[in-house]
Formats: C-alpha cells, structure tokens, sequence
C-alpha cells in the first residue's frame, strides 16, 4: 500500500521531469538543424571589443587571489548560516542566542588566525 502511494505521489514529478529534459533535448537539436552554418576564418577569430587580440589567453593568477576567495567564501556562508538565525531568533530563546554567539566566535577567532597568518595581506 505505501508502495502505491510513493509512486501515485511522485509519478506526475517524474512525468514532468521527463517532459521537461525531452523539450530542453527537443529545442537543442532542432536548433543545430535549423541554423545556418557559413565557418569562415573571420567567425572562428576570438573576438576582444573589436580589438586583435594580443597573448595568450592562459594565464597564471597570483595565489592571492585563491586564498581572498576561499576566506571571502567561508564569511559568505557564515552569513547564509546567521540569516535563518535571525529570523528565528524569538523562537530559539536564549539557548539559540547563546549558540549563535559561539559559532560567530568560532568565526572570529578564524579571521583572527587568517589575519596573523597574513592570509589577508595582499602583498606579501
């Protein structure tokens, strides 16, 4: 019976999911076929604001860069975890309050650490 059930539930999901990736794989192809394709050299040229471009596009990023991202990354969470938070705060009581307040330290004492190491320091 709770078999039944999960797939009268989850079959009209199912129904849409298969619809939705058969349009999605219907538009694609019927794109190809209709486009026209004229490649010629100039179309094939990478194209920089109507200027020729100079170099090579690889290049080496400085580690700084990484090493901004990931701590800029971690304090992004820290706010996607503080939000919810706030908007429960009257619910959660002062035991919520209380763990809120630990996990910022928690945080603050990361940044401190980041902050000795010189993470931050953008010319080392």
């Amino acid at each position: 019976m709770a078999s039944n059930a999960f797939f009268d539930n989850y079959l009209p999901v199912a129904i849409l999911t298969v619809i939705g990736f058969a349009f999605v794989a219907i538009s694609l192809f019927m794109s190809r076929m209709v486009r026209p394709s004229n490649k010629t050299r100039e179309k094939l040229s990478t194209y920089e604001c109507a200027e020729v471009p100079v170099g090579d596009a690889r290049i080496h990023y400085n580690i700084q860069y990484y090493l901004i991202v990931i701590v800029f990354l971690i304090f992004d969470v820290e706010v996607l975890f503080l939000y919810p938070w706030a908007v429960q705060l009257k619910k959660l009581g002062g035991l919520g309050f209380l763990e809120m307040v630990v996990f910022i330290e928690i945080l603050i004492i990361g940044l401190a650490y980041a902050w000795r190491k010189e993470a931050l320091e953008w010319i080392q």
